[in-house]
Parts: structure tokens; C-alpha cells; sequence
């Protein structure tokens, strides 16, 4: 399966789900079959601005656990992922056009702003739903496997999103658990 029509997959998903990205989030949207696994679904996305870096990210709510995606010209592509056992709340605020969420997840608050203000109710409802599943629940979907970690990390250096040093950096992390 090439990576174009893992793209297509997702993009086919987000309009099943009725989301449609705007022009901003095309970046991200383009990293997904990079970090997403083979048969990970996604639950709901949203985009909006990371409060802290003023950067346009994506959420993305799976299966299996809560990515955010920020993809900058300048600096790269940022990943970062939770499983939803380590989110201890998350909520929204909404004013008359636009919304925020606000994630606490360990000892720090991810906060994003200038989400579409239906769209922010609707992922943290989401998002709670699987907050509170049972642990068991994640544990029955597989893990990728190092060897999986390993083959996204080589499409990455690859594809030049990381560097040859970073690539063996992170090879050696992943060896080494």
C-alpha cells in the first residue's frame, strides 16, 4: 500500500466523520500516515492554534490515543502523544464564534485556541468517552511494535522530516527499551 493511498484512507475518514480541515491544516493532515499505524482509526480531529508556541496544530483523537500535530516550516514537525489513561481532565470553553481546549495531561496543560466553538464540545465529549474506558480497553488494540517504531522512523528519515543524527538517536532509544 503506498503512502498516497494511506492519505486518501484518512482523508476518506475525515469526511466520513464530517470533519473538513481547512487550507491551515493541510501540513499536518499530510504527516498522518507517518504517525498514525496501519489500522489506527481517527475519532475526531480538530485544528486550532497551540496558546504557548502560536503555532496552527491539529488534535487528533484515535482509537487509541490523543496526537497532537504541529507541522512548521521552520522547525519541523513536532509530534506528541497521549494515551488516554495519562489525561487527567480536559474541557473546553466556548465564546461566540470560536472555542478553546485545555488538556491536563501529567504536570502540564496543552492549551489550544481558535477552535471552531461546535467542534471543541464535540472532541472533548469525544475524548472523555474514551478517558473512560478501562485501561484493558487500550491494552486488547496491538502496539506497534519496535519493529513498526523502527519502519516509521526510516519513512521519516526518508522523507527528510528528521535528520540522519536524529534518526539514530531515536534507533538507539528504540533498541534500548
Amino acid at each position: 500500500m503506498s503512502e498516497m493511498s494511506r492519505l486518501d484512507e484518512i482523508k476518506e475518514e475525515l469526511e466520513k466523520l464530517d470533519i473538513n480541515p481547512t487550507f491551515f491544516a493541510r501540513k499536518e493532515i499530510r504527516e498522518l500516515p507517518d504517525v498514525l499505524s496501519k489500522d489506527e482509526k481517527i475519532v475526531y480531529l480538530v485544528e486550532g492554534r497551540n496558546k504557548t508556541t502560536k503555532h496552527h496544530i491539529i488534535l487528533v483523537a484515535t482509537d487509541r490515543r490523543l496526537i497532537f500535530v504541529d507541522k512548521e516550516f521552520m522547525y519541523g514537525l513536532k509530534v506528541e502523544d497521549f494515551s488516554y489513561d495519562k489525561i487527567s481532565s480536559i474541557q473546553y470553553e466556548t465564546s461566540l464564534m470560536l472555542g478553546s481546549i485545555d488538556i491536563q495531561v501529567s504536570d502540564h496543560i496543552v492549551e489550544i485556541d481558535g477552535v471552531g466553538k461546535y467542534e471543541a464540545e464535540l472532541f472533548c465529549e469525544k475524548v472523555r468517552d474514551f478517558m473512560s474506558r478501562p485501561k484493558e480497553y487500550f491494552q486488547n488494540k496491538s502496539v506497534p511494535t519496535i519493529l513498526d517504531q523502527l519502519e516509521q522512523l526510516g519513512k521519516l528519515k526518508e522523507n527528510g522530516v528528521v535528520s540522519e543524527e536524529e534518526f539514530n538517536e531515536q534507533k538507539k532509544k528504540l533498541l534500548n527499551q
